[in-house]
């Protein structure tokens, strides 16, 4: 199921939690089909709405819902009421969701030998292969499809970051590794948009990123949900600037699974629905690698399997000296 959150008009406040049906072409509103399909069966309007946001209130809802949160959306994906479709070009897609929390990894050997090795002359540090390492990032700056990103104006050295995002289903601490991909939920494109030459002042310092990173992620265009998902572990990955292709990869490349990712993030911590996690950057798959930045104006187009093309283009901000 590809899930989505989306505003028909600009003037709407509340998003709605919707999914793709009929080749990505229309949506099935999931809390309105809901409402709908509970007065059909006799319920009092105010008792359908209550009971319809419960569960479809957006994105987070619906997972902690559980198994009978899904149940329910295939019923009505299989016979939406009439009146809780739209087309999707008549329908502004936003970030699939909001997480609870934000982490990133860096599970792509190949990306960070590209990084400190084959551009810096360093060594990689043997504490690479004993833990799988991740930062945190600012939930309330993720950037959904289509949206521009304002690139900060204490920045002048712009890239992009073609990875996969995973977002966990389940609360659960201290998650054995043989149980860990149990509570994935679902998969989307995770673009880390990355201040190259604020990073370098940070992670010069020991404490970063920061600033680097937390001012726009990229998640998108949907949630697919990981029962659609036949192999995690092949997965192609692609990432196109104005039209051309910069990076490739594909997710069997990956040095340390998400299984490990789950277990460490879980040690000695709760987990709660709706957290995500990124892959980290595959081999060759940003611009500090390939040795060229991002541009004012620049379209970025990251697409990762099944999920589609996570589309944002990168502006300077009005006023912002270049």
């Amino acid at each position: 199921m590809k899930l989505v959150r989306f505003v028909t008009a600009a003037a709407e406040a509340a998003p709605r939690l919707g999914a793709l049906v009929q080749h990505d072409a229309a949506i099935v509103d999931l809390r309105r089909a809901r409402v709908q399909q509970l007065v059909r069966d006799g319920a009092l309007t105010e008792r359908a709405e209550s009971i319809a946001a419960a569960m479809f209130a957006d994105t987070i809802a619906l997972i902690e819902s559980g198994r009978q949160g899904l149940d329910v959306a295939q019923e009505l994906l299989a016979d939406a009421p009439a009146g809780a479709t739209l087309a999707a070009a008549d329908a502004q897609l936003l970030a699939p969701l909001i997480p609870t929390r934000l982490r990133d990894f860096i599970a792509f050997e190949t990306h960070m030998r590209n990084w400190l090795v084959n551009r810096n002359g360093l060594e990689m540090p043997p504490e690479y292969y004993e833990v799988p390492v991740f930062y945190k990032g600012n939930p309330r700056t993720v950037v959904g499809p289509d949206a521009d990103v304002p690139w900060p104006p204490y920045s002048q050295e712009w890239d992009y970051e073609l990875e996969l995002g995973v977002v966990l289903g389940s609360s659960a601490q201290d998650i054995p590794r043989a149980e860990a991909e149990s509570h994935i939920f679902g998969i989307t494109c995770f673009n880390d948009f990355s201040a190259r030459d604020i990073q370098r002042t940070e992670v010069a310092v020991g404490l970063g990123p920061a600033k680097a990173k937390d001012f726009a992620t990229g998640l998108g265009p949907c949630l697919l949900t990981i029962d659609e998902v036949p192999d995690l572990y092949d997965i192609d990955m692609r990432a196109r600037v104005n039209g051309e292709t910069w990076s490739t990869g594909n997710t069997s490349e990956i040095h340390w699974r998400f299984d490990a990712m789950i277990e460490r993030m879980s040690a000695s911590e709760p987990l709660v629905p709706g957290e995500i996690l990124g892959s980290g950057t595959v081999g060759n798959g940003c611009g500090l690698e390939l040795g060229r930045l991002l541009q004012d104006g620049d379209v970025v187009e990251l697409e990762v399997g099944e999920v589609g093309v996570l589309r944002n283009r990168v502006v300077r901000p009005p006023g912002s000296s270049g």
